[in-house]
C-alpha cells in the first residue's frame, strides 16, 4: 500500500507540473489542427454557418490549381537561396565577432536590430530603397543594375526578397553561431596552430565539425521561417510582378479570405505544412546523424 500511495503521489506531482503545458498544447495546437483538417473536407466559405462535406474535392482542386504550384515553386526557390545566404552570412559574422575585434557587443546589437523590425515595416522601407533610391543611383553610377526599380522585373524582385530576408534573419541566426563558436575548446584551436595549421584548415577540420549542432538548429529555424513568410512578401512586392514573387502563404491567404474558398485554402495550407515539415525533419535527421558520426 505505501508503494501504491507513493506511485499515485508521483503521478499527481507529475501532472501538476506537466498537465497545464499538455492541456495548453492540446487546446492551441492539436484541437485547431484537427479542426483545420476537418475543414479541408468541407465547402465552408469562412463565414457561413453551414459546412457541407465535399469529400476530396478540395484536394482535387488544389492539385489542378497551377497558380498554387507556381507559388510553391517560388517558395522552395526563395527558401533554398535564403537559407544558404542567411547561414553563410551569419556564420561569417559570428566568426568575425568572436575573433577578438573591438566593439563586439555593440556590433552584435547592431546586427540583431533588423530582426526586431516587423516584416511589414521592413518591406515598406526596402520598397522605397529599391524603387526610389536605387533608381536615383543611376544618375551617379550609370550601371544597368540601377537603371530601373528592382521590383519591376521578376528576377530582380525575387533577388530583392532574398536580400531583405538575409538582412533581417542573419542577425538572429548570428547569435546561435556565436554560442557555437564560444563553446569550441580553445586548447584544440591552440594545439592546431602550434602544429602549423592555417585558419581555413582549422575552421574546416575543427570548428565546423564541432558546430554541427548549431548548424542543424540554424538551418531548421531559417527553413521554417522562410517557408511561412507572408508580411514581407505583401509589403515589398505584393507577389508581383506577374506573380513571380508570390509565395505559398500569400496564395493561401488570397484563396481562403479573398476568394472565400476556405476549404481549398485550408487544404493548400495543410500541403504546405507537410512539405515544410518533411524538408525540415529530413534536414534535422541528416544533421543529427552527421553529429553522431563526429
Amino acid at each position: 500500500m505505501p508503494v501504491q500511495k507513493s506511485h499515485y503521489r508521483n503521478v499527481a506531482l507529475f501532472l501538476s507540473f506537466v498537465g497545464p503545458s499538455i492541456l495548453f498544447f492540446v487546446l492551441v495546437f492539436i484541437v485547431p489542427m484537427i479542426f483545420g483538417v476537418y475543414l479541408t473536407f468541407t465547402d465552408w466559405n469562412g463565414y457561413s454557418s453551414s459546412k457541407v462535406l465535399v469529400g476530396l474535392k478540395n484536394y482535387i482542386d488544389v492539385f489542378s490549381d497551377g497558380s498554387f504550384w507556381k507559388s510553391m515553386a517560388n517558395t522552395v526557390r526563395y527558401s533554398f537561396v535564403s537559407v544558404v545566404m542567411v547561414n553563410l552570412l551569419a556564420f561569417a559574422l559570428a566568426y568575425m565577432l568572436t575573433s577578438g575585434i573591438k566593439g563586439e557587443r555593440f556590433l552584435r546589437a547592431v546586427f540583431f536590430i533588423p530582426n526586431l523590425i516587423g516584416g511589414l515595416i521592413l518591406g515598406y522601407i526596402w520598397r522605397f530603397i529599391f524603387s526610389r533610391v536605387v533608381v536615383n543611383l543611376y544618375s551617379v553610377i550609370p550601371l544597368a543594375l540601377f537603371k530601373q526599380s528592382w521590383l519591376s522585373s521578376p528576377d530582380t524582385a525575387m533577388a530583392a526578397m532574398i536580400i531583405v530576408t538575409t538582412w533581417q534573419y542573419s542577425g538572429y541566426i548570428l547569435l546561435i553561431y556565436i554560442a557555437g563558436f564560444i563553446g569550441i575548446p580553445q586548447d584544440m584551436i591552440e594545439a592546431a596552430r602550434i602544429d602549423g595549421a592555417k585558419e581555413l584548415c582549422i575552421t574546416r577540420k575543427i570548428r565546423i565539425p564541432l558546430m554541427v549542432p548549431s548548424i542543424v538548429v540554424s538551418l531548421f529555424l531559417t527553413l521554417t521561417r522562410t517557408f511561412k513568410v507572408y508580411d514581407l512578401n505583401l509589403s515589398l512586392t505584393g507577389g508581383g510582378p506577374y506573380d513571380a514573387t508570390k509565395l505559398a502563404a500569400m496564395h493561401i491567404y488570397a484563396k481562403a479570405f479573398e476568394e472565400q474558398k476556405y476549404g481549398v485554402g485550408q487544404a493548400e495550407a495543410l500541403i504546405l505544412f507537410v512539405v515544410m515539415a518533411t524538408i525540415a525533419l529530413t534536414q534535422t535527421y541528416i544533421g543529427k546523424k552527421r553529429e553522431q558520426e563526429m
